[in-house]
């Protein structure tokens, strides 16, 4: 099982990133398991997955927009976000808009190119999970959650800008 960064901890992580998915046959190759599919997949092949045994939520990448969801947001217990590239910073403002325009308080995830210096900020604009590329240290990420005391801006984690909490 997969190691995850989650609230503040490493943890296993119960849910399959199914990164390929363009027929409902990998429903049936993944019986039963908890599955994170993207949002186009989820759009078209909603018979099939209505008929699937496991959790199933989905992830977007940086160029959909969080607008495009339609559904109840309250049905996804964790919605993924894509950094197809760690300088790609559109999902940022997806996470952003999830929090404070659509009061989601599911688990939002990073995929992809995820960083240990992007982990801070990341968690500032709302994600509470983090699956770290392959080639960076756990530990070394956990650390980066606390590079920084304080912020001056405004974010989900502290609403009031610095010169506001005096």
């Amino acid at each position: 099982m997969q190691k995850l960064i989650k609230n503040g901890e490493l943890v296993d992580d119960p849910w399959v990133l199914v990164k390929e998915a363009n027929n409902a046959g990998i429903l049936q190759a993944l019986p039963g398991r908890n599955l994170i599919v993207p949002f186009q997949f989820w759009k078209f092949f909603q018979q099939d997955i209505a008929e699937y045994w496991g959790d199933i939520t989905i992830w977007l990448n940086s160029d959909e927009d969080v607008n495009d969801i339609k559904e109840p947001l309250e049905g996804f217990p964790l919605i993924a976000l894509n950094f197809p590239v760690f300088s790609d910073g559109r999902s940022y403002t997806n996470a952003r808009e999830l929090r404070e325009n659509f009061s989601y308080q599911g688990e939002i995830r990073a995929i992809g190119d995820v960083l240990r210096d992007q982990l801070f900020y990341m968690h500032r604009c709302g994600f509470d999970a983090f699956q770290l590329r392959h080639d960076q240290d756990s530990e070394e990420c956990l650390a980066a959650l606390s590079d920084f005391k304080i912020g001056y801006q405004a974010s989900i984690d502290q609403p009031q800008p610095l010169f506001r909490r005096r």
